[in-house]
């Protein structure tokens, strides 16, 4: 497998980074995740511009260019021989003296990871339980949650529930309202109403998550944010988890409540919005208005693949 690490590609096992990369001796870096459909790189745009914001926060003088990105994914997906894959893009602030810096740091490292997908045509439904977990969702450490390298509460949820791929930890805040999975958004739906907890929460501002608010809201459905309790989800005709690599995840149950599968309405209907898209979008302000429902999908002024 092949890496990018600041314009070169690598063998994995023979990269090298300096031991003094502040992003790893005081965990200053964040990272998007994201998949590419056909070497599509989906929803990129507001994937980068989430991660611009939040470098700004951490003093780390980055700027996103698509041109740029297209290309450094280009390289690592030939390098590969891959056009369907999961990226990990990481920026981090840089080797420095020891110590930590007040200063901008204006020599940021970027890395990318990715590993093999199966292509679009060939992805299965996923479906997943829900288990509420004993861990609480950590304070977020800026005004709004960053997806940074400071990953510890993640990584304590997801021990929690074990190594099953099936299984989705969901934090709740201190207060015990529903907050997030330990790597997706929720929602709940009761009626023609979608539920989602909000990011005064402390939750990540996830991009799916965006997405699907706004797809779901073309489809007619009313998009409610707020703080909710355990209750409202167990009350629920059907709940679903989002992110941007496993896209919309039914959930079968959350703890002793189990959901019928027969009321999924609008998770099947919104996975089925989401596919005629993720072949082409660049970000989610070109999703055609609902007035122009029937002509929903790909085509060529809205992207393409490399």
């Amino acid at each position: 497998m092949y890496v990018y690490i600041n314009g070169e590609v690598e063998e994995a096992g023979a990269a090298r980074l300096s031991v003094f990369e502040h992003g790893f001796m005081y965990g200053l870096g964040l990272f998007e995740t994201f998949r590419t459909y056909n070497g599509h790189p989906f929803l990129l745009d507001d994937h980068f511009r989430r991660m611009e914001n939040g470098l700004k926060e951490m003093n780390i003088s980055w700027t996103y260019d698509r041109q740029t990105v297209l290309s450094q994914l280009e390289r690592l997906l030939e390098a590969n021989g891959w056009n369907n894959a999961y990226v990990r893009y990481n920026v981090s602030a840089g080797p420095a003296a020891l110590g930590m810096q007040a200063e901008v740091y204006d020599n940021p490292v970027v890395v990318i990871y990715m590993k093999p997908l199966p292509a679009p045509e060939e992805m299965q439904e996923p479906s997943k339980t829900g288990e509420f977990l004993r861990t609480t969702r950590n304070t977020p450490e800026t005004p709004e949650r960053l997806k940074s390298h400071h990953y510890l509460n993640n990584v304590a949820g997801k021990r929690e529930t074990g190594a099953a791929p099936g299984v989705e930890g969901l934090f709740l805040t201190e207060r015990g309202a529903v907050a997030e999975g330990v790597v997706s958004n929720i929602f709940w739906r009761r009626g023609d109403t979608l539920y989602t907890p909000s990011v005064e929460t402390g939750i990540l501002r996830g991009v799916t998550r965006s997405f699907v608010m706004k797809l779901a809201e073309a489809n007619g459905y009313y998009v409610r944010q707020g703080r909710f309790s355990p209750g409202h989800v167990y009350r629920a005709e059907e709940a679903f988890l989002t992110n941007s690599i496993q896209e919309i995840v039914p959930l079968e149950a959350v703890g002793t409540c189990r959901y019928n599968e027969k009321q999924q309405t609008a998770a099947r209907l919104l996975r089925k919005d989401y596919a005629a898209y993720r072949g082409c979008l660049w970000n989610a302000a070109e999703m055609k208005e609902p007035e122009r429902k029937k002509e929903r999908g790909c085509n060529e002024q809205q992207g393409s693949s490399f």
